[in-house]
């Protein structure tokens, strides 16, 4: 199997080199930014005064060819930005965010112990589990920047490839050497390499595939795109890493449908982040209405109207809150010992907070304005992160 892998591995990064030299391919940091993009020299009109100005069809040529040729410092601006930076953009950080503190978050709320939650051994198996992970996210959301590129130019302009900062073929190459290192880096190890995080690698990659490539594109039909969305940041995460945390961390080895139907830590976490998923689906296409129409994108926002799928949205993660927050408090009265007290004490206050938040931020957006919009959509995401800090006390 390892053999397989490698040999793929090697496949893929020779198929780039071949396209490398059949296009003249050249690497993120000398093709960020095609040379149509470089701004234009302004020429002063007093360096061609009618004394010192050639005459004839030589003076027209040579003005505008002065006129085309970018300044040294001009060149200087533009190779400042580092490509990083721009990897940074293009992973789309605030998905990134939210893989990170899944995974370390899900492995704490599966130990059987405290003892056992700050091991050597729990810590070897949640850096295993996030390099591939955060990998995977990487390809997911590079690769629907890549088949969105004309929607982004309407809907978010700033995106790397959509500004001219990320040429295609970087952006492509770099999702394929995403893909094939997080599949490699899931099965290289016999021992941390669990079903549970393989499962979570290869569904979320059919998933994400399926949601952006043509000809699926899945996207396309908001009840298909919603449950790509759910079920990845809902089940398959949730449970898949619960799964690999038992297996890789703490020797109990169990499969994801049995994480499922025999933890009620895995399902509830699981069902939680499944009605969040739900949110952050509807969500996030409503500041991107007007390119979503225009490319006959028919998500829930062109048919129903921003205004109905954003009240709905915030009325039902507030409802989510609520109802964690009391079921918390009340739990927290049958505790069997002080710890776990105040562990459901500490979930229940950071819910109703977290609901009270929603509450005060969707008071003044306007469902209209794009912008207002998306900063509430990113507040959202604030209190995707909050939930995970707070997953560990949920017990």
């Amino acid at each position: 199997m390892k053999v397989l892998c490698v040999l793929g591995l090697s496949l893929s990064l020779a198929w780039g080199f071949q396209q490398r030299s059949r296009t003249g391919f050249e690497w993120p940091a000398t093709s960020l930014w095609p040379a149509t993009s470089l701004p234009k020299v302004q020429i002063q009109k007093s360096l061609f005064s009618a004394r010192n100005k050639p005459s004839g069809r030589f003076s027209t040529r040579f003005q505008e060819s002065i006129a085309t040729v970018p300044t040294i410092k001009e060149r200087d601006d533009v190779a400042r930005i580092p490509f990083p930076l721009v990897l940074w953009r293009f992973s789309r950080p605030h998905t990134i965010i939210g893989s990170a503190l899944a995974i370390p978050a899900i492995h704490l709320l599966a130990a059987p112990s405290l003892a056992a939650a700050f091991t050597s051994r729990n810590l070897m198996a949640i850096v295993y589990a996030m390099v591939p992970a955060l990998f995977m996210n990487l390809y997911i959301t590079g690769l629907n920047q890549i088949t969105d590129v004309e929607i982004d130019k309407i809907n978010k302009p700033d995106l790397p490839i959509a500004a001219g900062d990320l040429s295609m073929n970087s952006a492509v190459i770099t999702v394929i050497v995403s893909l094939v290192l997080s599949l490699v880096l899931g099965v290289s190890n016999p021992v941390l390499g669990s079903q549970g995080l393989n499962v979570a690698l290869w569904v979320s990659m059919i998933l994400g595939t399926l949601y952006s490539m043509p000809p699926f594109r899945l996207k396309r039909y908001p009840f298909l795109a919603a449950f790509c969305i759910v079920a990845v940041r809902g089940f398959v995460i949730n449970a898949g890493f619960f799964a690999h945390a038992k297996a890789a961390a703490y020797g109990m080895p169990i499969s994801v449908l049995g994480c499922l139907s025999s933890d009620i830590r895995c399902f509830l976490s699981s069902f939680y982040f499944a009605i969040f998923g739900v949110v952050i689906a509807l969500m996030k296409d409503v500041p991107d209405v007007k390119g979503d129409a225009i490319r006959n994108i028919r998500t829930f926002s062109v048919r129903l109207g921003p205004q109905r799928i954003f009240q709905m949205t915030h009325r039902l993660l507030s409802g989510l809150f609520l109802g964690v927050g009391f079921s918390f408090f009340r739990a927290s009265w049958l505790a069997s010992s002080a710890g776990i007290r105040l562990c459901r004490a500490i979930v229940g206050i950071s819910a109703l907070l977290g609901a009270a938040s929603i509450q005060r931020e969707a008071k003044f957006v306007k469902p209209e304005d794009s912008k207002e919009v998306y900063v509430f959509y990113m507040h959202l995401w604030k209190l995707f992160y909050l939930s995970y800090f707070a997953l560990p006390f949920a017990r």
